[in-house]
């Protein structure tokens, strides 16, 4: 169910581009954003800092390409949320010290701390390379082709998050089994 949510705004933009055009498409998804943040708020009665940046990328994002007739702001949004989850989870991990995926999900999770240092490190390089990609389909190639991308290239968040829980499941079974594993 949650996947649904989270994937929504992207497919009613996907179908708002085929049907009106990038700046349609854009007004649909910053729509399709606020409500989507509003199902989230519902449910959880709270919002995680990542989807209030999103919402908020978004809307300045979508502003700006609405307001100037600029498709590239858009296009590049994706870059930018991506670009700075990578620095800040890089900077908390190697310069304050700190390990924010630990600190959000430990008490759900009992990881020993190298692990939890290998998870992000993971996501680092997860958003980095997704930070790439978009920059580089957003600069070279078409709109079609970068709306096809990002309806397609959900395909690396699955794969990823996927790789993320077999390598978490296998220490929290070492874990389960005692400390001779």
């Amino acid at each position: 169910m949650r996947f649904l949510i989270d994937f929504f705004p992207i497919a009613l933009f996907v179908v708002g581009y085929k049907m009106h055009g990038i700046y349609a498409a854009t007004a649909v998804l910053m729509a399709a954003t606020v409500v989507q943040t509003g199902i989230i708020y519902a449910v959880d009665k709270r919002l995680q800092t990542l989807q209030k940046v999103t919402l908020a990328l978004v809307l300045v994002f979508g502003t700006l390409t609405l307001l100037l007739q600029d498709e590239r702001f858009i296009k590049w949004k994706p870059t930018v949320l991506y670009a700075s989850m990578a620095l800040v989870l890089a900077a908390a991990l190697w310069v304050w010290k700190k390990n924010f995926l630990q600190m959000l999900l430990g008490s759900q999770l009992r990881l020993p701390d190298a692990v939890w240092a290998r998870l992000t490190v993971a996501w680092v390089a997860y958003f980095a390379f997704m930070a790439t990609l978009n920059g580089y389909v957003a600069a070279y190639y078409s709109t079609e082709a970068w709306v096809n991308f990002k309806l397609w290239g959900y395909a690396f968040p699955v794969v990823f998050i996927v790789g993320q829980g077999l390598y978490v499941a296998r220490h929290l079974k070492d874990e389960s089994e005692g400390p001779h594993a």
